[in-house]
């Protein structure tokens, strides 16, 4: 389903800016150009994301946003003609999770929706993966390959294996989703780490590792296969 994004401004020509450039990139829009028809929206319409001018007629964007983080988690964009330190910070101490003044350029506000979105998308994630893994077994066998959750070991043919702290974490992650392709950028924010600043190379040394360890052949795989163009598949 597409993410709907409700915009929040009652300047009519930035209304009609946003929402086009925003169903460009495939979102549903939804706009409203008051606080009370902001919020009328924000409760039925329950949208993924708001973005959220500072200067409305009545109620102003911070008393929204107050009130919308009272009852939601949903990412807040505010957006302000004023480029005012004690704007932004007023504006996060009441829940927004970014600031953009204007002008702005498209582009950017763009690459933020999109920034805000997929954490979003990461959280729920990483909530119904955890909620998967608590149900799984605590030792994953495929063969004579014995992957041991609780005490963190690895053994092939009933041998244990020396394995560094990441190489562990990154065989479980991948035995965890078997037969599941995961992209470079995936198994870095899921093994390393959404701070880590590294390159998706980090990955592929990793990999290489594993196999050098877990494969009778690493040169011609048979358990971590290379999906061209996408990631890996742990096929066990």
């Amino acid at each position: 389903m597409p993410e709907k994004i409700l915009v929040v401004d009652d300047e009519i020509s930035l209304q009609e800016t946003l929402t086009y450039n925003l169903k460009k990139e495939g979102y549903l829009v939804e706009v409203a150009g008051d606080g009370i028809a902001a919020l009328e929206l924000f409760r039925t319409s329950k949208p993924d994301l708001v973005i959220l001018d500072v200067m409305l007629p009545g109620m102003d964007g911070f008393e929204i946003c107050r009130t919308m983080r009272q009852e939601s988690n949903t990412p807040v964009l505010m957006l302000t003609a004023r480029d005012d330190e004690i704007d932004r910070v007023v504006g996060l101490e009441v829940g927004a999770d970014d600031y953009l003044p204007k002008p702005f350029s498209m582009r950017e506000l763009i690459a933020r929706v999109k920034a805000l979105l997929r954490r979003v998308r990461l959280i729920r994630e990483e909530v119904g993966n955890a909620a998967q893994e608590a149900n799984q077994p605590r030792t994953l066998v495929f063969g004579n390959l014995e992957i041991d959750t609780n005490r963190r070991e690895v053994r092939l043919d009933g041998k244990v294996l020396q394995f560094k702290p990441k190489e562990f974490e990154l065989l479980a992650f991948m035995g965890q989703h078997k037969g599941r392709v995961l992209t470079r950028e995936l198994i870095l924010e899921r093994v390393w780490g959404w701070g880590y600043v590294g390159d998706s190379r980090t990955v592929d040394v990793h990999i290489r590792w594993l196999r050098e360890k877990i494969e009778t052949t690493p040169e011609t795989p048979q358990r971590i296969i290379t999906v061209r163009g996408a990631g890996y598949r742990f096929e066990g």
